[in-house]
Formats: C-alpha cells, sequence, structure tokens
C-alpha cells in the first residue's frame, strides 16, 4: 500500500506525522499543511480554491464586521421590531446565516453590599434584536474560566411573550483544541460557554453572575474581560437534492430525516454548482458517495467489507455495516466559514461520546440548522478551525458529517481537552444529565462506532492506552488506559456527556461490538 503523507496537530506540538504502512488508507489524503490562521491562500492547498472563489467570502467577513458593532441599541422594547437591512448584504450572505456580537454591560449591583461589587455581574436588559436561533457567551482570554452563572431568555420571533429564565453551560473549556497545538495557537481562539439553541427568536435578555464570596473565598472571583452576547442565525437549509437526471423544475422528493413525515413532492430547482470550498469538502468523501451528495448511503455488513478490503487495506476483518451519513453539505455547512485547509492525526484508536448540552428543545427536521448554528458559534464566536466534534447524532438517531476531512479517514477534531490525538468525537445533540437520551440516539452511536472503529481495527468493548496532552484531569504526558469507547468525563473533569447518557455507553459499546461481528 502506498504510503501517504499527512498533516497532524500532535497533543505535545504542532507536527506532520507519516502514516504507519497498516494504516487505513483512507486515513489521510495528499501530503499538505495544516496552517494556523490566517487561512492559506493557496490555490494548491487542499480545502481552498481558487482566487475567485475565495473573495465569495469577502461580503460575509464585511457583514460580520458591522455585525460585531451592533446591537446596542433597542432598550427594553417588548413588541418585536424589523431590523433595518444589513449595509452590502446579499441574498447569499443572508442564506449562510450570521452572527450578532453585542458587549455586556454592568448590571445593576445587589442590595447586599457585604458580596462584593464583583457580584453585581454583567448583562443586557430586555432588547430586540435581528432574528436568531442560538445564544453563547464569549470572553477574550481562551485560558480563563467563567466562575459563575449564565442565564438567559427569549422571545420568540413574532410574539411579545418572553421565555423563563434559561442557564447555559458555562464549563466548556474541555471542549477545545490540545494545548499546543496550531489550532489552539492561532491567536483567533475565544473562551466560550457551550452554545444553547433557543428557536427562532428576536428577543433576549441575559446576565452573568460570579460565584458569590463563601467562607473559603472571600472574595468572588472576577468575571474575566470582554464579556459578548453571541446571537447565532443559521441561515437557511441546503437547496432539496433532485432526482438523479432531473432537470430545473421537475417534481422532486426531499430527502426526509428518520423520525420525521415524508414530505410532498415539490418542484425545486437543480442546485448551484459546488464552490471550490464544498467541493474539497465533498471531494475527499468521493470513495463512498458521489461528489456533491448530500448523505453518504447505508451498506449492508457484506457490502461495508468488501468496501473496507479497498478503502481500509490492512484494517482488521471486524467491522459493523457502515450508517447512512448526513455530509456537510445535507445540513448545509457553509465551507467559506471553515479554516480551508484539512488536519489529521495517525489514526482513530478511540471514540470520545458528548452531549452538545445546547438543551433538548429541538426537532429532528431542525437538527441541520442546530448544527449550522453550533458551526457557526464554533467558527465565528469560539474562533475554531472548522467544527468541533467529528459527528453528531440527533435525538431521531440520524448521524452527520462534522468536521470536515472525510468520514473514513481520520481528522482531527476539537472535542476532548487533551485527547484530540488519535481519537474522533460524536456529539449527540442534547442535554442528557437528567434526561435519559433517546434509544434511537444511543443506537446511531453503536453504529456509527462499529464501523467507523472497524475501519482502523479498533474493539468497542476493548481498552486502549491515550498519552494525554494536558487536560484537567490528566497531566500532560501520561498515559491513560481507557474504554475504546468512553464518555467525555473519562478524559476530563467535567459533567459531559451527561449522567444519563454517560449511563448508557455500556450498551453502546456492547451493540457496537456485536454489529462488527465480536
Amino acid at each position: 500500500m502506498r504510503a501517504l503523507l499527512v498533516t497532524s496537530v500532535g497533543v505535545t506540538c504542532a507536527a506532520a506525522l507519516t502514516l504507519p504502512l497498516a494504516a487505513p488508507a483512507l486515513s489521510a489524503p495528499a501530503a499538505h499543511s495544516a496552517s494556523a490562521r490566517p487561512p492559506s491562500l493557496s490555490p494548491e492547498s487542499p480545502g481552498s480554491g481558487p482566487p475567485s472563489a475565495r473573495t465569495e467570502a469577502a461580503p460575509n467577513e464585511a457583514n460580520e464586521a458591522n455585525e460585531a458593532n451592533t446591537g446596542d441599541e433597542g432598550g427594553a422594547l417588548e413588541a418585536p421590531e424589523a431590523a433595518p437591512p444589513r449595509t452590502g448584504e446579499t441574498r447569499a450572505a443572508a442564506l449562510a446565516g450570521s452572527t450578532q456580537s453585542l458587549p455586556l454591560e454592568p448590571l445593576a449591583a445587589p442590595s447586599d453590599r457585604s458580596m462584593g461589587p464583583a457580584t453585581a455581574g454583567q448583562g443586557l436588559d430586555r432588547r430586540t434584536a435581528r432574528p436568531f436561533s442560538l445564544v453563547g457567551v464569549v470572553w477574550d482570554d481562551a485560558e480563563a474560566e467563567l466562575h459563575g452563572t449564565v442565564q438567559v431568555r427569549t422571545r420568540a420571533t413574532g410574539s411579545t411573550s418572553w421565555s423563563d429564565w434559561q442557564d447555559v453551560e458555562t464549563h466548556n473549556a474541555e471542549h477545545a483544541a490540545d494545548l499546543g497545538s496550531a489550532e489552539r495557537a492561532s491567536g483567533a481562539v475565544r473562551g466560550a460557554t457551550a452554545p444553547l439553541w433557543v428557536g427562532d427568536s428576536d428577543g433576549v435578555e441575559v446576565r452573568v453572575r460570579p460565584e458569590a464570596a463563601d467562607p473559603r473565598h472571600p472574595a468572588a472571583v472576577p468575571l474575566p474581560e470582554g464579556l459578548r452576547l453571541e446571537l447565532v442565525d443559521p441561515g437557511a437549509g441546503p437547496a432539496p437534492e433532485p432526482a438523479p437526471g432531473a432537470p430545473a423544475g421537475r417534481t422532486v422528493t426531499p430527502a426526509a430525516f428518520t423520525g420525521n413525515p415524508v414530505p410532498p413532492t415539490t418542484t425545486a430547482a437543480v442546485p448551484e454548482v459546488l464552490t471550490a470550498e464544498s467541493a474539497a469538502t465533498s471531494a475527499v468523501n468521493a470513495d463512498l458517495a458521489p461528489l456533491g451528495a448530500a448523505e453518504i448511503p447505508a451498506l449492508t455488513k457484506a457490502e461495508t467489507e468488501e468496501e473496507a478490503a479497498i478503502v481500509a487495506a490492512g484494517a482488521k476483518p471486524y467491522i459493523g455495516p457502515r450508517p447512512k451519513i448526513v455530509t456537510r453539505k445535507g445540513w448545509g455547512a457553509d465551507e467559506k466559514l471553515r479554516e480551508r485547509n484539512f488536519a489529521y492525526t495517525k489514526s482513530v484508536k478511540a471514540a470520545f461520546v458528548h452531549h452538545s448540552a445546547t438543551g433538548n428543545n429541538y426537532t429532528c427536521k431542525q437538527a441541520p440548522s442546530v448544527l449550522r448554528s453550533i458551526y457557526r458559534y464554533h467558527v465565528k464566536s469560539s474562533g475554531w478551525r472548522d467544527f468541533g466534534y467529528n459527528f453528531a447524532v440527533d435525538k431521531c438517531g440520524n448521524i452527520y458529517e462534522g468536521r470536515a476531512g472525510g468520514v473514513a479517514k481520520a481528522v482531527l477534531g476539537a472535542h476532548t481537552l487533551g485527547f484530540n490525538t488519535n481519537t474522533m468525537g460524536v456529539a449527540v445533540l442534547g442535554t442528557y444529565s437528567s434526561t435519559n437520551p433517546p434509544a434511537a440516539a444511543v443506537t446511531a452511536v453503536s453504529k456509527l462506532t462499529a464501523w467507523k472503529l472497524g475501519l482502523f481495527g479498533a474493539n468497542p468493548k476493548g481498552k486502549v492506552t491515550l498519552v494525554s496532552g494536558g487536560s484537567g484531569k490528566y497531566s500532560k504526558g501520561k498515559k491513560v488506559k481507557m474504554n475504546v469507547i468512553s464518555g467525555h468525563r473519562d478524559g476530563f473533569a467535567t459533567e459531559c456527556p451527561g449522567a444519563r447518557l454517560y449511563k448508557k455507553l455500556g450498551k453502546a459499546r456492547t451493540s457496537s461490538a456485536k454489529l462488527q461481528g465480536r
């Protein structure tokens, strides 16, 4: 088998790694370098396009600059108002989504002066905003932690009623690129809460309070500097896929997600020609689906074994049937947002399961919108190179491609601080601290891991030794023995993936191994 060079961000340093001869052929594309921001502008870099294609992102960037300086007007308005059009906004930019970034202001000091001035906190009074569906709070220093609480309430678009206060998960630093990696050292990464899906909204109020002083900590820990509220609009979804060979205007039936009724036939135009960035993202899955495909179809076990003999030569014979996977094009990822190069690691020895902590108030039909919102929040608000997780699973069991680079390849993610190298991250959309995860979601995790771990010869019921890149639980360089399918809390002192989902991982391991034929 030919040896292929790949770019990889190592645990202890940013270095170029070479695939071992026994690694699956799909674990990397042709050689290239993963650059830190600003992105490489070389047209030869995988994932980038010619200058004409790259400049298409310019209107979006201009809009982001405009958005960052808006939002201070509005006041405590109860009735929704139509937001004025943004300067230079195009229809394409509107369809791609947007982010409103609003600096927080000091809140009124509490009546109990003994609590100290720091406990006054920061926030924003009720105000009208352009439509958004996901919220989060970011701050300047990625190394600083927010010791306190973040709460928001929102107003549904077109209504006058406000939601109750909702908690935003503040402990999110453990979902990140490894310390010392090129992505972490890019200079663009910010501290951030977990994002929270709130649905279509046009009004918001937020309050951030530091932890109160106590006998052990007589002074409250100050809040991080540069706190901003991020309001994310996911934009419109992708155009329906035409039937094979159907010309523009023909009647076609869009693909339906599991758990939703089949939509009626509609008249749909043939989708626009792929951009250079979209083509590059799709091309790395070319062995699995046609260029520009909205999904990678499921295969039987026999078909998967036959395919694995070609795309994963050298892999052990235990592999589960390939499940259907909705591609980035299928959920509508704007490929101009991400870093243009792809980054890889050597292998996939383990899978870390997460919950997205975005709440459970979404339908499976909305899942692509949730993904587009998280993607934009990871890149534009948090400063990451791309969507953090390698895969996502919704409550109905639909599986989605996450970070770009190829679903069958060893793509380097930013999901488990200290253990991103030689692993994959799977996020189940929702919050499962006190809510049981749907059986369909757990089954999807089993199916996905049976296939993906099988490509790299990993036993879902086995153990693996990983080297920590430094986390809140294990020091840098420490060798740690873990389950091949682990929860995020196994690698970091965190509540993720939620107590209820974590309890289901034993079942996921057993089912995954059985699907592999073990």
